[in-house]
């Protein structure tokens, strides 16, 4: 089980590192890069072309601006990839956000909210979990973790009401 995660510019990190944590919390093997589809453009090629190489099952892009990433990668790879697109600071993201859920017909990219580094990650394990049953069970887990935390904080704000 692994997911490549590659994010446009250093910059990036901050919000990425969510994505890296959130898949080695469920036990996912992650390939870590920076690689921009501007200025390291061969490189991008490269990556996307030796993925299945070394044994990448899911590709997470982020980036923010033009944030062409995911596109360039999805037009060269067969893997499902996934779009994290980076709040940039001047259209807050949106500028990011259209740029990656616009894509030409036949070359899809998945799709997360502006900084949505963890959905990323889940996302990814969703897609990996169809083949891993191990991890359809962690992720029943996580979510029955997630339901029980909001019955647990109804119960408390039910307790504060009376």
């Amino acid at each position: 089980m692994k997911v490549s995660v590659v994010m446009g510019s250093k910059s990036d990190r901050e919000v990425v590192q969510k994505t890296v944590n959130k898949l080695k919390e469920f036990g996912v093997e992650v390939d870590f890069r920076i690689i921009s589809a501007h200025r390291t453009p061969q490189l991008a090629h490269d990556y996307a072309k030796g993925l299945e190489d070394i044994g990448s099952e899911v590709l997470i892009c982020a980036a923010g601006k033009a944030a062409h990433l995911a596109g360039v990668m999805a037009g060269i790879t067969t893997l499902p990839v996934i779009g994290l697109p980076i709040k940039s600071s001047t259209m807050d993201g949106l500028d990011s956000l259209l740029s990656v859920v616009q894509m030409p017909s036949g070359i899809p990219v998945a799709t997360v909210a502006i900084n949505g580094a963890e959905n990323a990650a889940i996302l990814a394990i969703q897609i990996l979990a169809v083949k891993y049953d191990e991890l359809k069970v962690k992720l029943k887990d996580y979510k029955k973790s997630m339901n029980d935390k909001i019955l647990e904080d109804d119960l408390s704000l039910q307790g504060e009401l009376k």
